[in-house]
C-alpha cells in the first residue's frame, strides 16, 4: 500500500460533535474576553473623565483660596471665610489622590482580569489543537508506502488511545534485534559498532538501543545497519551479531572458529614438520574473524582451528 492509503475506519460521530461543541466553546470564550475588555476599558475612561472634572474642580478652589487670602489681606475678608474655603481644599486634595489611587488600583485589577482570562483562553485552545490531532490521527492512513501485515477487523468493538488496530511492515528495509547474556551487559552499549554475519555477507551497523533491564538472563538490543535494504535479509531471519566493545593492537591472532567458546585454556594441535602436536593456548578476547593468544604459541605456528574432537584423547597425530 501507498502512503496515505485508509486502513481502518472508526465511528467518530461522536467524537466530532463533541469537539464542534468545544468549537462553539471557544467562541463564546473569546467573546467573553472581548466583553471584559470593552468593560474595562470603559470603566477606566468613566474613572479617567471623573479624575479630569476633580482636577478641574481643585484648581478653582486653589484660585478661590488665594482670593480670600487677598481679601483678608486688605481687611475685606474674614478669618473664619478664609479658614472654611482652606479646609475645602484640602479635602479636595485628599479626595483627588484617592480617586487617583482607586484608578491605578483598578487599572491594575483590569489588567490581571484581562491575563487570567487570555491565560484561561490559551489553554482551552491548546486543548482544542490535541483534540483535533487526534481526531486526524483517528483517519488511520498508512503512515509508509509498505505491507499490511495485522488489522483489527472486529466491527463494532470498542477502541480506545493507544489500542493497537493495525501493523504495517516496510519489508524493503529492516533492522536487527539482537540478545547478549546480561553478564556482558557492561560491553555494550548505544554506539557500539556491529557486524552482522548472514552466510559468508558481513552487513555493518550500529548499535542504538539497549534495554535497561535484563529478561530471562539476557540483554536485549538493536543495530540499525548501514546498508538495511541488502538482497539477503528476510522479517524473521536469524543471524549472528558480533558487537565491538573494545580494540587491542599488537595481538598474536588465529583464526575463530567453533572451537572458541570464551577465554581460557585450550588444547590445539599445532603443526610440526610433518605431525600434529597438541600443545596448551591461553587464549583471550576475540571478534568474529579472530582469537587473541595470549600465551602457548609463538608467531608463525601454524593451528588446526577445525573440529578435533574426535582426537582429544591424542597427544601426536601424523599428516599423512
Amino acid at each position: 500500500m501507498d502512503v496515505g492509503t485508509p486502513i481502518l475506519k472508526l465511528d467518530l460521530q461522536s467524537a466530532e460533535t463533541d469537539y464542534e461543541k468545544l468549537l462553539d466553546e471557544e467562541q463564546m470564550k473569546g467573546l467573553e474576553l472581548e466583553k471584559l475588555r470593552v468593560m474595562n476599558r470603559s470603566k477606566l475612561s468613566e474613572m479617567e473623565m471623573k479624575l479630569k472634572v476633580s482636577h478641574m474642580e481643585l484648581d478653582r478652589k486653589a484660585v478661590e483660596l488665594r482670593n480670600e487670602r487677598y481679601l483678608d489681606s486688605l481687611g475685606a475678608g474674614t478669618t473664619d471665610k478664609v479658614r472654611q474655603v482652606e479646609l475645602d481644599y484640602n479635602v479636595s486634595q485628599l479626595k483627588l489622590k484617592e480617586d487617583e489611587q482607586k484608578y491605578i488600583n483598578e487599572q491594575a485589577l483590569s489588567e490581571a482580569d484581562l491575563k487570567v482570562k487570555e491565560l484561561e483562553l490559551n489553554i482551552f485552545r491548546k486543548g482544542l489543537a490535541e483534540t483535533k490531532r487526534t481526531l486526524g490521527d483517528a483517519q488511520i492512513r498508512s503512515p509508509r508506502k509498505a505491507i499490511l501485515t495485522y488489522v483489527n477487523n472486529e466491527i463494532g468493538s470498542q477502541v480506545g488511545q493507544g489500542t493497537k488496530v493495525a501493523i504495517v511492515s516496510d519489508l524493503s528495509h529492516f533492522k536487527i534485534e539482537g540478545e547478549i547474556a546480561d553478564t556482558y551487559g557492561d560491553r555494550i552499549a548505544a554506539g557500539s559498532k556491529a557486524v552482522v554475519k548472514i552466510g559468508s555477507d558481513k552487513l555493518e551497523g550500529t548499535v542504538s538501543d539497549v534495554t535497561p533491564l535484563s529478561k530471562n538472563g539476557v540483554i536485549s538490543f538493536t543495530v540499525q545497519l548501514e546498508e538495511d535494504n541488502h538482497r539477503r535479509l528476510r522479517s524473521g531471519l536469524k543471524t549472528d551479531v558480533y558487537v565491538m566493545n573494545a580494540v587491542k593492537d599488537d595481538v598474536m591472532r588465529i583464526a575463530n572458529s567453533s572451537y572458541y567458546v570464551g577465554k581460557g585454556e585450550y588444547e590445539l594441535f599445532v603443526i610440526n614438520g610433518d605431525q600434529l602436536l597438541k600443545r596448551k593456548v591461553q587464549l583471550g578476547d576475540s571478534n568474529y574473524e579472530y582469537v587473541e593468544v595470549i600465551g602457548g604459541l609463538e608467531p608463525g605456528d601454524q593451528v588446526i582451528v577445525s573440529d578435533m574432537s574426535s582426537y582429544k584423547d591424542k597427544n601426536k597425530l601424523k599428516i599423512k
